[in-house]
């Protein structure tokens, strides 16, 4: 599991993520608005807006909630926000890549914005293109490994098309391309097994090992309030910090 996903996971035991349910519920709304309004209602035929939902069903966002954002999306109950994506790039600190996808109605308020909190937290925006390249988009599913069988995992996993199951501390990791995320959380479910989480990601090809503490809590605090930007959707970034350190710094 990446240094970020590993963070995400403590903040949810630590009820962070909880309390701020509502604003996340907001955001993944906008995202199925959005892919609804670009790509159709169907999600058998509109691959982003699949993806949006599955994000959106595993922090239990409610069905009849996703079905209205849906029907916001398609025009079907009376319009949808203009809202546009919008991806920014840069480093934090200790040379750490960070990429910041958004969905915005104001484009220059938005990057304002980023470009703000990168540089109070000692990072700075970079170029399209300055860190991209360090990061590959794919598909994540979650399973929590107490009580699960790894090899009937796997079986399922491959059945659903994943292509690696890996054992990170308290879950099981399953990876698959991206356009697979549907097919293997469906054939993981299918096998009996709980989803923590089903999505996609951008995983790090390289990672920056960050063993100080105080580094930690620089970088942390950056991916925090980027997140908490109410344009931002996800935030990705390329640390490796040491399981120690983060549960530390999430105390």
């Amino acid at each position: 599991m990446s240094g970020h996903s590993k963070w995400s996971s403590i903040k949810h035991k630590k009820g962070a993520a909880d309390a701020k349910r509502g604003k996340l519920f907001s955001k993944l709304t906008r995202a199925i608005i959005v892919a609804a309004k670009e790509g159709g209602a169907d999600p058998a035929a509109n691959l982003a807006l699949q993806n949006a939902i599955e994000k959106a069903r595993s922090n239990s966002m409610p069905k009849d909630t996703i079905d209205r954002a849906i029907a916001k999306g398609a025009g079907t109950d009376g319009g949808a926000e203009q809202y546009e994506t919008v991806v920014y790039e840069g480093y934090g600190p200790a040379g750490v890549a960070v990429i910041v996808e958004a969905l915005t109605d104001n484009r220059n308020r938005t990057a304002g914005e980023v470009r703000h909190i990168f540089a109070k937290n000692d990072g700075n925006l970079g170029t399209s293109g300055a860190v991209l390249w360090l990061f590959e988009r794919r598909a994540v599913v979650l399973v929590p490994a107490d009580g699960t069988d790894e090899d009937e995992l796997m079986l399922a996993a491959a059945e659903g098309g994943a292509d690696d199951v890996m054992l990170d501390g308290s879950s099981f990791e399953v990876l698959a391309a991206a356009e697979q995320l549907a097919a293997v959380r469906e054939a993981i479910a299918a096998a009996g097994f709980e989803i923590e989480s089903a999505e996609l990601t951008m995983l790090p090809k390289t990672t920056v090992a960050v063993e100080d503490e105080n580094e930690a809590k620089k970088i942390l605090r950056l991916i925090d309030q980027l997140e908490d930007d109410d344009d931002v959707q996800d935030v990705y970034a390329n640390f490796d910090i040491p399981e120690r350190v983060l549960e530390s710094v999430a105390g």
